[in-house]
């Protein structure tokens, strides 16, 4: 499928805007990673704890966001909501190891005290209790009640619950122990134990995950590590491939790309995490890809018109390649587009480097890469002109003089 046929663009010719505006990004996001002292780092790259919490209603986030503030030691944390759901994600940063368990400790706590409602803290949390501690609690209360459950019935009919519980759409959150009359083995004298032994909070702890902040530096190192290699493997792969100047021009607009996108994330102060890594691996690959399309075009048409000057050639070379670029950049930066748009929070990183990079990807494949070609090709013709000049002088000698 073509969308252009024949086309006769003087893409080359309109290269300047295009150049300057890289310009001005590099230097507007550089500035601004300086000014912020770097990137702004997610969790996961510079150690801390992130909390995901379900709750029963969608939670008033200023006020979770006002009682965190004042119990964790760090400040004010970070918290998103999950879109759709009544899902938050709250992240705290800690400088020390020990601080963790403790802020993880403060944060269920305050969930405990400003959203379970009149829980009786004489009895167990359902939403909030794992297996172990339910079976326990329940064991001797189900036999004074004249439930006969051995210790294997017990266990099964626990879990069975839990996973009533973990089941969407409650996924953790249990409104009321009448939900579980359709459970195999729940009958009515082990929903009235339950509402004596158990109470049911509006929130439920769903999931923890904690990063040391020397792991958070290991892994800001690792991941510029792996740009760094993925962009050295390029250099030789199409350097080996074509010519050692053709990856040199590849692996600098590709370079271009990633600079400008980490740049844009800190104008627009968006937090830099593994997701977004792996975003910017996806478009060195993407972007190499472009550009070696293009390459390998020029490379045919070398070959085909040899009496065409190198720019034109060049220029030829993305007018024949342009319904490719079009259509692969079109649809995968529509469907980065809809991730950007509709994906939520938790997405909105990732999306937002596939977004920028694609932009600047598609347009680098042709404004910067491809002019880096010509002005090398332009300097060896050059030199090869000049240098023939300068050893073609002949040598003037002084006049014989006359001999008397």
């Amino acid at each position: 499928m073509e969308l252009f046929r024949n086309t006769n663009y003087d893409f080359l010719g309109k290269k300047w805007p295009f150049i300057i505006a890289s310009l001005v990004l590099t230097v507007a996001g550089l500035a601004s990673v300086i000014a912020r002292g770097g990137p702004r780092y997610g969790i996961d790259l510079k150690g801390g704890a992130l909390v995901y919490v379900k709750f029963a209603d969608r939670p008033n986030v200023e006020k979770l966001r006002a009682e965190l503030g004042r119990a964790l030691p760090g400040g004010t944390p970070e918290i998103q909501e999950v879109t759709g759901t009544n899902e938050v994600i709250i992240g705290t940063e800690m400088r020390e190891e020990r601080e963790l368990l403790k802020a993880r400790e403060l944060i269920e706590s305050t969930l405990a005290k400003s959203f379970a409602g009149q829980r009786d803290a004489s009895k167990i949390d359902i939403n909030n209790a794992g297996q172990q501690a339910v079976t326990d609690r329940l064991r001797g209360p189900l036999a004074a009640a004249g439930v006969s459950t051995g210790e294997q019935q017990l266990t099964e009919l626990v879990g069975r619950i839990l996973q009533f519980r973990n089941t969407p759409p409650r996924s953790g959150v249990i409104r009321s122990f009448d939900q579980l009359q359709g459970v195999a083995g729940v009958t009515s004298q082990v929903i009235q134990v339950l509402k004596q032994e158990a109470t049911l909070s509006a929130y439920a702890i769903r999931q923890v995950e904690v990063v040391g902040p020397r792991m958070g530096k290991e892994l800001q190192k690792q991941a510029i590590y792996v740009v760094l290699w993925a962009l050295l493997g390029m250099l030789v792969y199409i350097g080996f491939r074509f010519e050692w100047i053709y990856g040199l021009a590849a692996v600098i607009a590709v370079f271009h790309d990633t600079i400008i996108t980490v740049g844009l994330f800190s104008i627009f102060n968006k937090e830099v995490s593994l997701t977004v890594i792996a975003a910017l691996l996806t478009l060195v690959g993407y972007s190499m890809n472009d550009t070696i399309v293009v390459f390998d075009r020029i490379r045919e048409n070398l070959k085909l018109n040899k009496r065409l000057g190198f720019e034109e050639l060049v220029n030829a070379s993305v007018n024949q390649t342009l319904s490719r670029t079009v259509l692969t950049s079109g649809l995968t930066f529509l469907t980065a587009l809809s991730l950007w748009i509709f994906g939520g929070p938790v997405l909105n990183g990732f999306a937002f480097a596939l977004v920028c990079g694609i932009l600047i990807g598609t347009y680098s494949s042709v404004f910067i890469a491809s002019p880096i070609l010509i002005f090398w090709r332009d300097f060896v013709e050059k030199r090869k002109t000049a240098t023939p000049a300068a050893g073609s002088g002949t040598v003037k000698r002084p006049p014989a003089k006359a001999v008397k």
